[in-house]
């Protein structure tokens, strides 16, 4: 059962994320230091005139479009900061489809020189590899697959602003590759399959930071590599075969070891898999810090009708002691997934790994909430409400999405009761469909990626032509377009905007432009040619877009303060 919807407009909406004040601002230390959001503060040396400009900010909105190229609305430019296969050291490229983005300044002082963290999703053999899968009698060969595994898991790669552009320090000691043949460590006490470390991460989708600035990753749909172990009524099991790559074909690595949130360490590039936060199709990983040490970590499940997950660490800086609750947004209930204390799980798993590795099958006994694709989570830095992308459900009737919005009781993090409520939904009304990822600026203004699959946009019998291509919106907090959805950018054609990310000083928005012309069968004719490289192929790559804009979003909250005081 679906969480109850509400009918959206302005003044909901308004109501719904909340004034924002002076001093409002819940957002942990780690958030601010790292960019994701930060917390809106009023600094001094705006004059009358500057302010009442400010005031008057009208954001103009691009109407939406299938042209292919990505445009941007007025106030804002962009630069490609890396594209797919570029050279990051002597040894290392860039890997293909970015997806989820990271900055950490090496130094807090200088929000201008850091690590950038890009996730590499997935591959499309044609480009990577060579392979065309649409001729069915050629098979795979090794080397194709070893170029695949090399495509995916996540690249560091420093990056430093000069003159206003960002640039890679080429040879950096810093810029490093995990892919899928990277050995990682499983921060657990029990080997799965036998093994306590296991080879490579892929399928990496979204992610988050941790407060001891380290990168999370996370693997989402995993069971298109290795395929999928099934269990049958009396458990015994089959193999189910990968959705896209056959790597099992190849290399004999259990889908056990897959389907984890993955924690990355800039400094050298270990990296460690989290079982204690459960195994499924993880599309993101945002934590909260207590202010005894604690760790509060949300992630969903991004398939249809599956679950949204918070884990309680019971130590601090710990992502392993701790309890793995499930929602059950109809009652407003966290549910614990815990074997010593469920009988319904006691009855059916033989212990604590393996509620853990199936922890769909364990969330659906315990009676958790079927969810529409949750997807991004993002938790709102003015009132500490919880944000998750709700991308759409086919198979219900939901082409759309929503977002639904959770509020923990008394504010707290580790409380197990909450509300659960769904102010937007997705659809030509309102001028969006299928948020995914989400982003807070430092005035608590909503920025919002959309994920309409490529084989349905721009289709005239499909739902999603009024929309034309993915885009980027936002949703500003103050003055007179407070509460609005307005699209600020459109991607190129088949491509899909993901990672939002705003530097420490909130003056650069980096994003990724993911699979454009992800629609192309042949090489020499592909769907898309952004960005418009010699080479004339599309590149999945990740940009840079600054302006007065971004500057004047970011200001909104002073505006405000000060507006007040007036």
């Amino acid at each position: 059962m679906e969480s109850p919807k509400k009918t959206y407009n302005r003044k909901e909406f308004i109501s719904f994320l909340g004034k924002a004040g002076l001093g409002a601002a819940i957002v942990p230390p780690f958030l601010v230091r790292c960019g994701n959001t930060s917390t809106p503060t009023a600094t001094g040396g705006t004059s009358n005139e500057q302010l009442e400009k400010l005031k008057n900010l009208a954001l103009e909105g691009l109407p939406a479009s299938d042209k292919d190229d990505l445009l941007l609305s007025k106030g804002l430019d962009y630069h490609t900061v890396i594209k797919w296969n570029d050279k990051i050291s002597t040894q290392d490229t860039f890997g293909f489809n970015c997806d989820f983005t990271c900055f950490i300044p090496l130094d807090d002082n200088n929000p201008k020189d850091g690590l950038l963290w890009v996730n590499h999703e997935y591959i499309d053999p044609l480009f990577v590899s060579g392979y065309d899968p649409n001729i069915p009698e050629l098979s795979r060969t090794m080397e194709q697959v070893d170029k695949e595994m090399y495509n995916v898991g996540g690249s560091i790669v420093r990056i430093r602003q000069e003159n206003n552009i960002w640039r890679i320090v080429h040879n950096d000691p810093h810029n490093i590759r995990i892919t899928a043949k990277t050995p990682i460590e499983l921060n657990w006490d029990t080997p799965i399959k036998g093994k306590t470390t296991v080879i490579g991460s892929l399928a990496n989708c979204s992610g988050g930071i941790t407060p001891w600035n380290t990168f999370l990753t996370c693997e989402e749909n995993y069971d298109g590599f290795y395929g999928e172990t099934l269990y049958d009524e009396n458990d015994q099991t089959t193999h189910k075969p990968s959705r896209y790559y056959g790597w099992e074909n190849f290399y004999d690595y259990p889908p056990e070891h897959y389907g984890w949130v993955v924690e990355v360490d800039p400094k050298d590039g270990t990296a460690q898999k989290h079982i204690a936060l459960g195994r499924f199709s993880h599309e993101c990983c945002t934590l909260y810090q207590l202010n005894d040490g604690r760790v509060v970590a949300y992630t969903g499940d991004d398939k249809n009708d599956e679950h949204l997950y918070k884990f309680v660490s019971s130590q601090p800086n710990s992502l392993k002691e701790g309890t793995l609750y499930v929602a059950d947004t109809v009652n407003g209930k966290w549910l614990a997934m815990d074997w010593e204390n469920q009988a319904v799980l006691k009855n059916k798993f033989k212990d604590q790994t393996e509620v853990l590795i199936r922890a769909r099958e364990a969330a659906k006994l315990l009676g958790a909430t079927e969810l529409n694709r949750p997807e991004d989570i993002e938790i709102d830095p003015i009132t500490g409400n919880i944000f998750v992308s709700l991308t759409n459900n086919k198979g219900k009737g939901d082409n759309h999405g929503s977002i639904l919005k959770i509020e923990e009781a008394n504010g707290a993090f580790d409380a197990l009761d909450f509300e659960a409520s769904t102010y937007i939904a997705g659809g030509e009304e309102n001028g969006f469909s299928c948020p995914d990822n989400l982003a807070f600026d430092m005035s608590g203004n909503l920025w919002m990626t959309s994920d309409m699959s490529g084989s349905a946009m721009n289709r005239p019998d499909g739902p999603y032509m009024a929309f034309k291509n993915n885009s980027l919106f936002v949703i500003p907090r103050y003055g007179k377009d407070a509460g609005k959805v307005i699209r600020v950018a459109s991607a190129p054609r088949d491509a899909e905007l993901t990672g939002p990310w705003f530097s420490p000083d909130g003056k650069t928005l980096f994003l990724s432009v993911q699979h454009p012309g992800e629609q192309t069968t042949d090489l020499s004719n592909p769907t898309s040619l952004w960005p418009f490289d010699e080479d004339r192929i599309p590149k999945p790559s990740v940009v840079a877009i600054t302006g007065d804009l971004i500057e004047k979003m970011n200001k909104l909250s002073q505006i405000e303060t000060e507006g007040s005081k007036s």
